[in-house]
C-alpha cells in the first residue's frame, strides 16, 4: 500500500466471474496465465479444476464460479487463472484461480473499502474482506485466507495428491 497524503491506496487484481467484479491483493499474484490443459485430480472436491505445471511445480487450480456456488462455464479466449501465493493456517499455499477474465491492477483508496453485506450477495460475505469502488461499479475484494478452511488448505498443499494418483503420471508432471 502507498500513501496519498492522508489516505492509503491499496493496490488489487480485478477478475471478472460473470458480471461481478472481484479483486485480489496485487502483492499475492505471482503471474496471469492463459487457460491451459488441467490435469484432473481423482477424487477430488468439485471446485478443484486440477493442476498445472508452474515451471516444475504442480499447482492446484481453483474453479472460483464453483467455490462461489455458481455453475461452471467453458473456458473462453478470456479466461485466466491467477497464480497466487496465499498464506492460510500458519503457510503459504501456492494456488491458481481461474477466472472468467482478468481486467487490470486497479489502485483503491483503503478508506473506501466498505464491510462485506451481510445480505444481497450470491456467495458467502465471509469470503469477502470488503467492497471497493472501480470506476462507475463496485469490486469485492477476497478475503483469500477465508475462502478457504482449514481442511481445504490442507487438501490443497503441495502433498495434495490423492493416495490412488498414478505416481509416475505425476512425475511427468512434476507434481509427486
Amino acid at each position: 500500500m502507498e500513501k496519498q497524503g492522508t489516505s492509503t491506496i491499496a493496490q488489487f487484481v480485478t477478475l471478472g466471474i460473470e458480471q461481478e467484479v472481484f479483486a485480489v491483493p496485487v502483492e499475492t499474484v505471482q503471474e496471469i496465465l492463459a487457460m491451459r490443459t488441467l490435469f484432473r485430480v481423482p477424487d477430488a472436491p468439485g471446485y478443484l479444476a486440477g493442476l498445472i505445471d508452474v515451471r516444475g511445480r504442480g499447482v492446484p487450480v481453483i474453479d472460483l464460479r464453483i467455490k462461489l456456488g455458481l455453475k461452471a462455464a467453458p473456458a473462453t479466449e478470456s479466461t485466466r487463472i491467477l497464480v497466487l501465493e496465499v498464506p492460510i493456517c500458519g503457510r503459504t499455499l501456492v494456488l491458481g484461480l481461474l477466472a472468467d477474465r482478468v481486467f487490470e491492477v486497479a489502485a483503491i483508496d483503503a478508506g473506501q473499502i466498505e464491510p462485506p453485506p451481510d445480505i444481497g450477495v450470491r456467495w458467502r460475505s465471509d469470503y469477502i474482506s470488503g467492497v471497493g469502488r472501480r470506476n462507475d461499479g463496485f469490486v469485492i475484494i477476497f478475503d483469500l485466507a477465508r475462502l478457504f478452511s482449514a481442511e481445504e488448505a490442507a487438501l490443497l498443499g503441495s502433498d495434495a495428491l490423492p493416495a490412488g494418483a498414478d505416481r509416475q503420471t505425476a512425475e511427468e508432471l512434476n507434481v509427486g
